[in-house]
């Protein structure tokens, strides 16, 4: 996927004014990959892209040497059957978007206004997905961080402790459909209808029975988490609440919606330390074998400069 760097950073220049688009210009191939052409039209507009991320200027060659790459990367991601669809891609543009808080539509006319097309940023965004996918399906294994690599690495931070405790909830999320543009009277009933059923409840097989059955209401699959996982204010909700029961009712946009607490028990979960450390590591080596990967495809690859 893209990383939300690259839409923060594209965010960062919303409120720029460079300019529109340029005119069409008569392209040339500057470099074949695979028998693949890298033009100069591709050269000028990932040149564009990169100085709207990074408010610098890139330098010729290194833009040309990040095209090959994105080349060889997705030749190699089709070897092994890794080829994201069209909307897979337009799916990843739309949520590049929404952490943008823009509609797709917006995003492309943030970038129409810098002179980039669409389909410059849509290419790097299909490189990362399918280079990502790759590296860690083909190399899942020797990605895994060991437990003992972990705890040694805390114990040399000088900090022993691995584990805190923490609670473990099983819930499932219960929703009372309220159709959008329903006038607020259609909630203040829903919403009654919710505190009813609270009384009622004891359980999550009486919360599947009733809601199951119920017209313009769903229920969820089971659901785990740790209190590390949820929010302050939805773990303290979880604690109050009696195994069995609901809690309170909330309005959300697709009506009104409650949580049953089939269980919650005690454990362990690491560490927020050891998590900062185990991914730390991951991504150490995640760029380690990526970094490899990459060259040895290179060398392999049929790169000739026009």
């Amino acid at each position: 996927m893209p990383s939300l760097r690259l839409s923060t950073l594209l965010g960062a220049i919303l409120l720029a004014s460079i300019g529109c688009g340029t005119p069409a210009r008569a392209q040339s191939i500057v470099v074949m990959v695979n028998g693949e052409p890298i033009t100069s039209m591709d050269i000028e507009q990932r040149s564009k892209l990169i100085f709207m991320t990074s408010r610098k200027q890139a330098n010729r060659q290194d833009v040309i040497n990040e095209l090959i790459d994105e080349k060889v990367k997705i030749r190699e991601a089709k070897r092994y059957g890794v080829d994201p669809t069209s909307n897979d891609i337009d799916q990843s543009y739309a949520g590049m978007a929404q952490r943008m808080r823009l509609s797709p539509d917006q995003l492309t006319q943030v970038l129409e206004k810098q002179g980039v097309r669409p389909d410059t940023l849509r290419s790097r965004i299909k490189a990362e997905m399918v280079w990502g996918s790759l590296v860690r399906g083909r190399f899942r294994e020797s990605l895994q961080v060991g437990e003992k690599d972990v705890a040694t690495a805390i114990r040399e931070k000088g900090d022993e402790k691995l584990e805190i405790e923490a609670s473990e909830y099983k819930m499932q999320p219960i929703v009372l459909i309220v159709p959008r543009g329903s006038p607020p009277a259609a909630y203040e009933q829903r919403k009654r209808d919710a505190e009813a059923l609270r009384e009622r409840v004891t359980s999550c097989a009486e919360a599947n029975n009733y809601f199951r059955s119920m017209r313009n209401a769903a229920i969820r699959a089971v659901v785990t988490k740790t209190s590390a996982d949820l929010p302050e204010v939805l773990r303290d909700m979880l604690e109050k609440t009696p195994v069995g029961h609901l809690t309170p009712p909330e309005r959300t946009k697709q009506g009104i919606e409650m949580v049953a607490l089939c269980a919650r028990n005690k454990t362990t979960i690491d560490t927020p330390k050891k998590r900062e450390i185990r991914e730390k590591m991951f991504q150490e080596k995640y760029e380690a074998k990526s970094k490899s990967y990459l060259r040895d495809i290179r060398k392999s690859a049929m790169i000739e400069y026009r």
